[in-house]
């Protein structure tokens, strides 16, 4: 019975050692940049002709579902195409593909 509780409490250390992962240490060095757009909705009317040339000139099967606008007068335009696949694209007022 001594051999039965050694063997078990030797097994059950053996397995406890192997299950002992280390784990990445966290570097607090790193620093991340995080950059918010700060797009706000705007009519798809309200977008320059520019963009919307643009839009009709690269993706022509493609029609402007949602329009935003930021403070240095970058769109973001949600395209859907007539296939039902969905994407965005970002351009300048002068209609010009930019990327984010």
């Amino acid at each position: 019975m001594k051999k039965l509780i050694f063997a078990t409490a030797l097994s059950f250390v053996g397995l406890t050692a192997m299950a002992n992962v280390e784990t990445p240490e966290l570097n607090m060095d790193e620093t991340t940049v995080v950059v918010a757009q700060d797009f706000e909705e705007i009519s798809v009317s309200d977008v320059p002709e520019a963009v919307t040339a643009a839009v009709a000139k690269d993706y022509p099967t493609a029609k402007v579902a949602k329009a935003y606008k930021n403070d240095q007068d970058q769109y973001k335009l949600d395209l859907t195409l007539e296939d039902g696949t969905s994407g965005s694209v970002y351009a300048d007022a002068e209609g010009n593909w930019i990327e984010m």
